[in-house]
């Protein structure tokens, strides 16, 4: 019969478990081969990972909600997801949940020279080490020695390397562009990238007129790239923007068709005349209830 290996993390016979503990143990079981979850023994690194992307995005909801109990029941499922990513790696013989751990308090202490000593004890008050003027700099130093320790030094260097590329588009974009700009390679104010936006969208009239499916794509591309870094310009997530500039058409397109039903219309069998009429209706309800 298969035997489940122990992490390394119980502690003495009888000792209570802590939550983590009785996370990593629960999840050794469902990997078990014999007595184990099948569908659990079946995945494989690949195979989860469109769950942890899921499960991030959910945290994500869960937040934009402000629904607390949501959130702690969310980012257990994230934490599940990494738990699980950890178990795989464990298995194969890489590393365990305990590495991850360390890894991560490891690389805390490393980027925050301004907050820890080198052994994680917190600076003294009034520590020269925090001056903010120097603390982003530093922060961009740190992880471009990072980039190229990870790298091979006989590869021509990437200054943009290390974005993930599973990243959403929009988020790559606008963090693509603050990599850029930490090189100095950036418009000097918003004012600015807003005139690169409009460059860029008559340009993508002009390829709509020449028919130029191609130009079209190529342009749209340039246009959002445009739009994210004006995001980040004014200080604002372009994801997080976005998702709530689609929830406001989500909410006032529902809106739109109750104000159609209200009237004897429908969805789907009003003119578009009726719908931007009850659309600005729904804005107008909008206006009077933030007043």
């Amino acid at each position: 019969m298969s035997e489940i290996r122990d992490t390394g993390r119980s502690g003495a016979a009888g000792a209570p478990q802590t939550p983590l503990d009785r996370l990593l143990r629960l999840m050794a079981a469902l990997r078990d081969p014999v007595r184990g979850c099948a569908w659990d023994v079946a995945q494989t690194p690949a195979t989860i990972v469109p769950y942890t992307i899921e499960e991030a995005y959910e945290v994500a909801d869960a937040v934009a909600r402000g629904d607390r109990d949501d959130l702690r029941d969310e980012l257990g499922d994230l934490l599940f997801q990494v738990v699980f990513q950890a178990r795989l790696a464990e298995e194969r013989g890489d590393f365990a949940f305990d590495d991850v751990a360390r890894a991560i308090g490891d690389k805390l202490v490393r980027r925050h020279p301004h907050v820890f000593a080198p052994d994680g004890t917190l600076l003294p008050e009034g520590s020269p080490l925090r001056d903010p003027a120097q603390v982003e700099a530093q922060w961009a130093a740190i992880k471009a020695q990072e980039r190229a320790a990870r790298g091979d030094a006989a590869s021509a260097p990437d200054p943009l390397g290390g974005v993930a590329r599973a990243l959403p588009a929009l988020a790559r974009a606008e963090k693509i562009s603050r990599r850029a700009a930490g090189y100095g390679f950036d418009w000097d104010n918003a004012a600015q990238v807003i005139d690169k936006v409009r460059e860029e969208t008559d340009e993508v009239a002009e390829a709509l007129a020449a028919g130029d499916q191609r130009a079209v794509a190529d342009e749209i591309g340039d246009l959002l790239f445009s739009v994210a870094n004006l995001a980040r310009h004014a200080g604002i997530d372009p994801e997080t923007a976005l998702r709530d500039g689609t929830a406001k058409f989500e909410r006032r397109f529902a809106a739109m068709a109750g104000h159609l039903a209200a009237a004897g219309g429908e969805l789907g069998r009003s003119d578009l005349a009726a719908m931007e009429a009850a659309w600005q209706a729904v804005k107008r309800d909008e206006a009077n209830q933030a007043g």
